[in-house]
């Protein structure tokens, strides 16, 4: 179990992510692809990156394990709560110390030592290549060229694994944040940390969550970010580093239906005025007592009429307490901006 000590003055600080964060994707979706649980979920955008993967998966396993620790210095921190795109964290990873990256590989090796019962550790893992297997002693010698080629390797998976599905991630992320905002709206930072998802729990001034390990993290007055993850599963994930800036990374919730799902011959549905107003409606966020007071319907058209526009990948609905909550996706907004290339019949 994980144990988030919090003070008051690290309850007036707890704050939300803007947006997902581009290095914590990149790594997360990595051990979701050697995952084969949640196919209703990851299977059709698994079968599709693997399609793209040029040999990058190879050298990336040589410093992300499939469970246990990977280093820390892989998802760059930050002290606000503006997240890093891909470019930033690439340059914040290419900045990171030759001491940290050394002591962080150790950290990692001796996590694959132990899973392979006291091996040692000049045994890589089972089918790793001679290239593969030398990455972490390059890198801990503090060579330029290792790093490089890292980098490199990360960013091909990016653009194979991320970058095609980034408006999905985004819209995810954008409706797990008006559900905590909500709560936040509701009963402030306390609220807040309760609404976080199942496998996380206020117990004030502790926030407990389901945990591979049994550790303590005090975060002494430096508050903590929550960072929601369309990619993290199960359970959250935290810098093993105390000194880090503190962050939470959580799972975000997925709807039942694939999240990857292209929008069907459906999308003529949603000819009409009324359902124009309730796309409009919609904005930023609201429930469905609120969708149809703004609306001027019923509460079950508007229920109706949200059912169709999610069908048609336009809105995202997340529970919220006893309500749910309707969001726009990237492409509900493009359509409402009229800047989607639909043809509506």
């Amino acid at each position: 179990m994980l144990r988030i000590h919090v003070s008051r003055l690290d309850l007036s600080r707890v704050r939300m992510a803007t947006r997902p964060d581009a290095m914590w994707e990149t790594i997360l979706s990595f051990h979701r692809l050697r995952d084969r649980r949640a196919s209703t979920v990851f299977g059709k955008w698994r079968t599709e990156t693997r399609a793209r993967l040029n040999g990058e998966a190879q050298l990336l396993s040589a410093v992300v394990p499939p469970r246990g620790y990977f280093p820390d210095f892989l998802t760059p921190s930050q002290e606000g709560a503006e997240p890093f795109g891909l470019d930033v964290g690439m340059e914040a990873l290419r900045d990171t110390p030759a001491d940290r990256i050394r002591r962080e590989l150790d950290l990692m090796a001796a996590g694959r030592r132990r899973q392979r019962g006291g091996r040692g550790p000049g045994c890589p893992d089972a089918g790793a290549g001679r290239v593969t297997a030398a990455l972490p002693a390059a890198l801990s010698e503090g060579r330029a060229e290792p790093l490089a080629r890292l980098i490199g390797a990360l960013r091909s998976y990016h653009d194979a694994a991320v970058e095609p599905y980034w408006p999905h991630i985004r819209a995810s992320i954008e409706a797990d944040r008006a559900v905590r905002g909500r709560a936040l709206l509701d009963g402030g930072a306390d609220g807040l940390l309760a609404a976080l998802p199942p496998m996380i729990r206020w117990r004030a001034p502790v926030l407990e969550a389901d945990y591979p390990v049994d550790r303590d993290l005090h975060l002494d007055g430096r508050g903590l970010l929550l960072q929601p993850s369309f990619f993290c599963r199960g359970t959250p994930v935290v810098y093993r580093d105390p000194s880090l800036p503190p962050v939470l990374v959580y799972p975000v919730t997925h709807p039942g239906a694939p999240e990857f799902a292209e929008p069907g011959p459906w999308l003529g549905r949603l000819v009409g005025h009324t359902r124009s107003a309730i796309l409009q409606s919609i904005g930023n966020g609201c429930t469905t007592s609120e969708l149809a007071r703004r609306a001027g319907v019923s509460l079950a058209s508007a229920s109706q009429h949200a059912s169709v526009l999610r069908e048609a990948g336009l809105v995202l609905t997340l529970r919220h307490g006893s309500s749910v909550l309707h969001t726009l996706t990237p492409l509900g907004g493009s359509l409402l901006r009229g800047g989607a290339p639909l043809a509506l019949s």
